[in-house]
């Protein structure tokens, strides 16, 4: 067992290379992207492209980008931009990010990655045929503590993990008209909040032999709560998230010699402790970005692979990000949730839980 946590290894994102970025759909979270490109590293968002102009210009103004598109075609063929960040509801991610990827732009994809399985197969297959990269924006993935779990469930400290439990729970005082309650806007708790557990037990475990999974729906069919084991073995996986009250966002993971606990909110740049079986604590060193200022973690990470020349990244690589759409749209199916244009999804068969 060893006397501390080993430091993280993810670099100064101000040392990372420069690249120029273009944003599709100029929400909350391209917001918080650009903030924390502009605050963190060297690199820029140039250009924004929104289906409304005077979005992209209200975008652009706020936040020191230099070319606003009222158009996304616009935006993809601006030549002076080196990667395309689709940060649009999960309904538009195949549509845009496909439309980037024809363009020859790399694209960095906000997850869920897409609707489902066969959308991101798509962009997959395209990406690799066109030898372009692209990334999931699950930027916990690339947070100086999760590179500290990652060398802990190397190293083998917690001995065989048996447990791992994430959640994600926010209350959203919406109308019914929102997004996260639009099946046409694949709304919804799992796609929305679940994606961050259930990529943390992916992250753990890898991908799941047996999923079992229940929720409550809303009124306008989707999922206010939704609960899944994610069995690998023996061990297993629970992912909970709720967006009708606000949970603790805590992960932990179990094994025979020791735990994990990462406190809420475990997805974004947070301390890690590792409790051994007798009780002796070892804490992680805390970092000095906080909050959604970590998204910058990724996009360096991004601009340090397109250096490279490199297409997938190994610390959540394409066929992971397949792996986790799969385990989606089976709890969509177990729960009931389809979206329009896909079919109606069927009852759980009795090996599936």
């Amino acid at each position: 067992m060893p006397s501390e946590l080993p430091p993280s290894r993810v670099p100064d994102p101000m040392d990372a290379p420069v690249i120029r970025w273009g944003v599709i759909a100029p929400g909350w979270i391209a917001g918080r992207f650009t903030e924390a490109l502009h605050r963190h590293s060297r690199s820029r968002v140039v250009a924004v492209g929104s289906s409304s102009a005077e979005r992209a210009q209200k975008f652009a103004a706020e936040h020191g980008v230099e070319r606003a598109y009222g158009s996304y075609a616009e935006l993809v063929a601006d030549p002076e931009i080196d990667a395309v960040y689709v940060a649009s509801p999960h309904s538009h991610h195949h549509e845009q990010a496909l439309l980037a990827l024809s363009h020859g732009h790399p694209v960095l994809v906000e997850k869920a990655f897409t609707q489902n399985a066969a959308q991101a197969a798509e962009l997959v297959d395209l990406a690799r045929s066109s030898g372009l990269l692209l990334m999931e924006a699950m930027w916990s993935r690339f947070l100086p503590h999760f590179d500290v779990i990652r060398q802990v469930l190397a190293g083998g400290d917690l001995g065989d993990v048996q447990t791992v439990i994430a959640d994600h729970g926010q209350y959203f005082d919406i109308p019914p008209t929102h997004r996260l309650l639009n099946p046409a806007l694949a709304g919804g708790a799992l796609l929305d909040l679940g994606i961050y557990p259930v990529s943390f037990i992916s992250f753990v475990l890898g991908a799941p032999e047996q999923v079992t999974a229940n929720a409550v729906m809303t009124g306008t069919g989707v999922d206010a709560q939704v609960t899944a084991l994610l069995r690998t073995g023996t061990a297993h996986g629970i992912a909970n998230a709720s967006q009708a009250a606000v949970t603790p966002t805590t992960a932990t993971v179990s094994g025979t010699q020791a735990r994990l606990e990462i406190d809420g909110s475990f997805y974004t740049p947070q301390t890690v402790r590792l409790i051994t079986r007798d009780g002796v604590t070892h804490e992680s060193a805390s970092g000095s970005i906080t909050g959604h200022e970590g998204l910058v973690f990724q996009a360096a990470h991004f601009a340090q692979l397109l250096a490279d020349g490199r297409t997938e990244s190994p610390d959540l690589p394409l066929s992971e990000t397949l792996s986790i759409m799969r385990t989606l749209d089976e709890i969509r199916r177990q729960i009931g949730l389809s979206y329009p244009g896909e079919p109606a999804s069927e009852a759980a068969s009795p090996e599936q839980g």
